[in-house]
């Protein structure tokens, strides 16, 4: 087993001491009995209890939080971090909170951004950046065993040095870890030509709430029932505890190439991504930034900018282009040196706390839509947005293109003149947003998750299958203590009053 050092989570600057800190969420708090930590302590496994320690494992980059730290306020703390090393002291942890009733709520790397990994109601934070490393690689089936708290980069790096690649490129791939990309159905960069993570993984190690350990799948390909495996991807760690997965590997590519046009719609620019996916061509990023999003990035007037990236197998890359090339003839060709800029900025997380420090409002909104609705989901959710008072920008671009459809990444910033005005502008912003997006045809979400955030959309965007969601969850976890508050579902500790 390869094992890494833990990469933390880039600390908070709450503006007061931890120890000053008040909580925001209004939701019943359950306290950690002594005997139940000394219990761990016992067993070996490692507790930390001290104020700073639980304030910063209790949240993750959830934009709205990080507007409340400017005000000294944590969306909610934890009364204990524990961080196992194994799946036998997951299991631990596990029947330990089951036996008192103690919440327990999952965590990785906390890259996240809807609040998944906050603690609502106190309890124990489980931090499972220390059970990490790669177990196995089959080099002949080309799937590697990896342990769910291991960090996206350090995995990256270990495979480069045998010739592979999972593929998976997230923008916090240096903060994210391969159990929250599963646990929140994440997708990289590149996943036009990988897919996203529920595409590359073919098995899970589970911890259930009872603290029994099931393994799912484990074959690329079966038909004894339904898949079990995507039951648990996207569930944040509502239904179990995902402790190990199986991904598929690929080669390492030995052939790059990019291109970049103009185009004067919007629609335009996808119309030709719309093309190129459905001929079979998988370019590894088809990226299309609206001319509001480009001309400050790209500095290219009023064109809607497409940028792609192919790399693989040289065959493979140079069919990939010449199928871009013919479907993009009509548009303006513009310097390949565009999609450098965006490769070599593409993970610069470090401005948006600067931007918040300065009074701005400032989140991003992805969703699914299918390509005979991407247009209009585009223009209804830029008018709604743009309709509201102190709106100062509103944007999209398309960041993952399909055969069926495709992800629009929508951007929406404004300054309220009052300090006191900026969580009632973001709450309205994102129901304003998302409820467009609903009625336009949208998923909830394309890769984030829901967390806590889009959690009051949960019911409106499955319908009657959220009783399905809701039934899994009595099923799996009876109790209701892991990760209560999050994705909409009943709570039993009670409910949280927010928004």
């Amino acid at each position: 087993m390869t094992s890494y050092e833990t990469v933390p989570t880039p600390p908070i600057d709450w503006g007061v001491e931890p120890v000053d800190l008040e909580v925001r969420l209004d939701a019943t708090r359950v306290e950690v009995p002594p005997e139940l930590l000394n219990e761990l302590k016992g067993r070996g496994v490692e507790v930390l209890t001290s104020v700073d320690e639980r304030a910063e494992a209790s949240r993750d980059w959830w934009p709205l939080a990080q507007i409340w730290a400017l005000d000294g306020l944590a969306p909610a703390i934890a009364d204990a971090v524990v961080r196992p090393t194994s799946t036998a002291e997951v299991v631990a942890v596990i029947v330990a909170c089951a036996e008192h009733g103690v919440p327990v709520t999952a965590a990785g790397g906390r890259s996240g951004v809807l609040g998944s990994s906050v603690p609502v109601h106190g309890g124990i934070v489980l931090d499972l950046t220390a059970l990490s490393g790669i177990l196995t690689v089959d080099a002949d089936s080309m799937v590697v065993e990896v342990a769910a708290g291991t960090f996206g980069d350090a995995l990256e790096d270990d495979l480069a040095e045998r010739g592979l690649t999972v593929g998976h490129w997230p923008q916090s791939i240096s903060l994210s870890t391969v159990g929250g990309w599963l646990a929140c159905r994440g997708a990289g960069q590149l996943s036009n030509r990988y897919g996203k993570v529920e595409d590359l993984v073919i098995g899970l190690e589970v911890v259930l709430a009872d603290g029994r350990v099931i393994t799912t799948g484990g074959h690329a390909r079966a038909a004894a029932g339904p898949d079990l495996t995507q039951v648990f991807v996207g569930s944040e760690g509502t239904l179990g505890i995902i402790t190990r997965a199986w991904l598929r590997l690929h080669h390492q590519p030995n052939a790059r190439t990019t291109l970049a046009f103009g185009f004067e719609s919007f629609g335009a620019a996808n119309d030709a991504c719309r093309r190129i996916m459905q001929t079979g061509a998988t370019p590894a990023a088809l990226r299309v930034y609206d001319a509001t999003e480009a001309a400050p990035r790209f500095d290219t007037g009023d064109a809607h900018v497409l940028l792609v990236l192919d790399v693989g197998d040289a065959h493979l890359v140079e069919a990939d282009m010449a199928v871009v090339a013919e479907e993009c003839s009509a548009a303006e060709q513009l310097d390949p040196e565009l999609v450098e800029h965006w490769w070599e900025d593409r993970n610069d997380v470090a401005g948006l706390a600067a931007i918040t420090k300065k009074g701005f409002v400032f989140d991003t909104m992805e969703v699914t839509i299918s390509w005979s609705n991407l247009d209009a989901c585009y223009r209804a959710v830029l008018a709604a947005v743009g309709a509201m008072d102190g709106v100062r920008v509103v944007s999209a671009h398309q960041s993952h293109a399909y055969s069926d459809g495709a992800c629009l990444y929508f951007t929406f910033a404004s300054r309220p003149e009052n300090a006191s005005e900026r969580e009632a502008w973001y709450v309205a912003a994102w129901n304003v947003a998302a409820r467009a997006a609903l009625d336009a045809g949208a998923s909830l979400s394309h890769h984030h998750g829901v967390g806590l955030n889009r959690a009051r959309f949960m019911a409106e965007a499955l319908g009657p299958a959220f009783e399905v969601m809701v039934a899994l969850k009595e099923a799996l976890d009876p109790q209701g203590i892991l990760n209560p508050g999050k994705m909409g579902l009943p709570d039993r500790y009670g409910e949280v009053a927010w928004p």
